[in-house]
């Protein structure tokens, strides 16, 4: 299949669902089971810096040839979407793709981004029929290529996510907001998911809102 034939799938799951998947599992839902979007500094960020690279274009450097926004897509897993930038590395048997994701920030220390990076490889080893067995991660504020090995637990870790996310979107279901301060407060979805408001008991969402009541109702004067 030549670069850029991606087939035509029914009703695939996008590539950055699984990031959002690994990264939470309700944000996932929230967006691509609800359509639910809110922007905040650092989704406009990375809107910023994908706009940046998502012009498609076709071009030889030496002996790599650069592909921008690449059309990829697996029928195995069902998956869909489009690669920052796919380099063509010449070989003794040919070219072997090397995908490139750019993100804004910096590397984390969960998997999400290498779960996205690693689906892209799935893509393309099915589209063009030949191994790919790295790719990167372009961080902005490094400004650093951070390379990535396709290596098989990673790309375990990337078919359960795909095959857990596709059953959750077959059942339509979204499932209960789980607080953690390291990964919801930079969430641009803090203020529609609320899960803080899952860690309280019904004894105390019934108490707060007995006390936001009584303090919103005006008292009368004593004789």
């Amino acid at each position: 299949m030549l670069p850029g034939a991606a087939p035509e799938l029914d009703d695939p799951i996008a590539l950055s669902a699984l990031q959002h998947a690994v990264y939470c599992l309700r944000q996932a839902a929230l967006i691509h089971i609800e359509r639910m979007w809110e922007e905040n500094r650092f989704t406009a960020e990375g809107r910023v810096l994908h706009n940046s690279v998502h012009e498609a274009a076709d071009h030889r450097r030496g002996s790599i040839r650069r592909v921008s926004a690449m059309p990829l897509a697996c029928r195995r897993l069902n998956l869909a979407g489009t690669a920052d930038l796919v380099e063509f590395r010449d070989g003794p048997d040919g070219e072997t793709a090397f995908p490139v994701e750019y993100k804004r920030g910096k590397a984390k220390l969960h998997r999400a981004d290498e779960v996205q990076l690693c689906a892209q490889a799935l893509c393309l080893e099915e589209m063009t029929g030949r191994p790919v067995p790295e790719g990167a991660l372009f961080y902005a504020s490094t400004r650093r290529r951070v390379g990535v090995p396709f290596d098989a637990e990673l790309r375990r870790l990337t078919e359960d996510v795909a095959i857990s996310f596709r059953a959750l979107v077959d059942a339509g279901r979204t499932p209960a907001a789980n607080f953690r301060a390291d990964r919801c407060n930079a969430c641009s979805l803090l203020d529609l998911c609320r899960p803080k408001l899952a860690r309280e008991s019904a004894a105390d969402f019934r108490n707060r809102a007995i006390q936001d009541a009584l303090a919103d109702t005006p008292r009368s004067d004593m004789p």
